[in-house]
This record gives C-alpha cells, structure tokens and sequence, in this order.
C-alpha cells in the first residue's frame, strides 16, 4: 500500500492557556484527491490546518511528507511550504502589494527565479485563476471574491503540490462560489491536491472525493464521501445534518449498499427521480 502523500499521526494541540484543540489526531490525505474537513465552527479545522505547512509546530505527534516526518528548521520549512500551499480564509491576510501582479510575484521571487520566470508564473497563476485581466489593478480595489482568488493565485505561483484552504466559499455569494469551485475543478485536473475546510456539508457532499469529519479536535471517521456522510450516527456525533441531495437519493431507493452511486450533483438527483417516476408510471 503506498503512503500518503501527507499525514497527520497522533496530533496534539494545546494553545497558551492550557486549550486543547486538537487530540490525537489521524488524518491521511492522499495524491490527486480533494479531500474536505468537515465540521462544526470550533471543531479544530482551522488549527490543523495550520499545522498541514508549518505554521503551528504540534505539542505533541507529528506531520509525515512522503511518509518522512517532517522538521521545523528553516530550510525543512521552506522545502515544506512550497511543496503544501496554505489559503487562509480571510484574503487581507494574504494580499499586501500595491497591485495584483506584484503580490503574487512574490513568491517566485523569493523561491530566486528571474524576473522573466516569476512572470511567466505570475501568467500562469492569474490565468488559472481566471483574474489575468485583474493584473495590474490595486489589491485594495479588488472585491471579496477578486481577492479570494488573487490569494489563491499568489499561492499557486509558487506550484505547490497540495493546495490547502481554510473556508474557500466563505462570503461569497453564489455567483463567487461557481467561478472559484469552477478554477480549483481546474487545478484538480491538473493534478493538484486539494485540502479544504468547511462546515458545508452540501459542498462537501457535491464536490469532494474524501471527506474526515471533525468533532472537538479529532477525526470522528475519513474515507469516501458518500459512505462517511451516510452514516447517521457519525454526523449525529459531530453534530451536522445529512446533505439534502443524498437524503433525497436515499428516499428514491438509493441508500444502503448503494450509497457509492447516489447521485452527487442536482442534475443527478432530478434524473434518478424523473427514473423512478418513469419505472412507476
């Protein structure tokens, strides 16, 4: 069995104060897969993820990159943070040059590539993200969702190999949500990996292809998303509803052993239920 490309084994987290936010946690994601946290707010998505590239060091356990645990000296951090791109929820966080070209140049400059290189990401970033026509606009000036994905882009510049997001549809309306879901679609194919954290579990359920489910700082259970949101007493654990397209799948016979093929998407569901009503007629 090969080991996952990234692995959380035991970890531990205790903030200043004696708050423990994480507890003993297991979590394995692997190459290709886009694989959601879910859980209620406070549930201790957020902190992993900060531990996922360095940023939080664990009091106890330990992170593996290629089945390796990893270090936390400088140059073991920086081979780490550019192979594991993080995208904090809040964009401002992120942003902070004058204009959208220079911030996500940034990072290829740092990495020591040429200008003509670190434009050339820079090109590639901002088209894959669908905002090239948003290069040389203010950062101040961008909207929420300009900013999401000008975020994502100065991360992306740098070609991590997993992309991690903390909340990526936070604030944005729907409209925001299809075009930023529509680009990471993008970077999947591509062969990106994608981490994100939600307490969606409508998107979790439509989009992912793993999803580990949190409760109170530990994994209550991961593995494919249609089996793990299908069980009640798990989501009755952590806290969350079922998803309304799987319930729905479920009521028109889909449930059970089925579960792997219950339709994910609403298109789907419409064409199981136009089935059904076709087989009853």
């Amino acid at each position: 069995m090969n080991e996952p490309l990234l692995a959380v084994r035991g970890l531990e987290y205790i903030y200043p104060g004696g708050v423990v936010a994480l507890r003993g946690l297991n979590l394995s994601i692997e190459r290709g897969q886009k694989l959601a946290i879910l859980g209620p707010n406070g549930s201790g998505k957020t902190t992993l993820l900060l531990h996922l590239n360095g940023l939080c060091k664990p009091t106890r356990g330990e992170i593996q990159l290629d089945g390796q645990p990893v270090g936390y000296d400088h140059q073991t951090l920086n081979h780490w943070r550019r192979r594991v791109g993080l995208i904090l929820q809040e964009p401002n966080d992120q942003l902070f040059a004058a204009t959208v070209s220079q911030d996500v140049s940034f990072g290829p400059l740092n990495l020591g590539l040429s200008d003509a290189e670190a434009g050339e990401r820079v090109r590639e970033a901002l088209e894959a993200l669908r905002v090239a026509h948003l290069a040389g606009r203010p950062t101040h000036a961008l909207s929420f969702g300009q900013k999401k994905r000008v975020a994502i882009a100065g991360v992306l510049a740098m070609r991590p190999e997993i992309l991690v997001l903390d909340e990526p549809t936070a604030g944005l309306d729907p409209h925001g949500v299809t075009h930023l879901l529509g680009a990471l679609q993008q970077l999947y194919e591509a062969g990106t990996t994608l981490v994100f954290s939600t307490h969606d579990v409508e998107l979790a359920y439509a989009w992912a292809d793993q999803v580990a489910v949190f409760y109170e700082g530990a994994v209550l259970r991961q593995g494919e998303t249609a089996l793990v949101l299908g069980d009640r007493e798990v989501l009755r654990q952590s806290r969350l509803r079922p998803p309304l397209l799987l319930e729905i799948a479920e009521a028109l016979g889909n449930g059970g052993d089925h579960l792997q093929s219950a339709p994910r998407s609403r298109e789907g569901v419409l064409a199981l239920l136009q089935e059904r009503l076709a087989g009853n007629s």
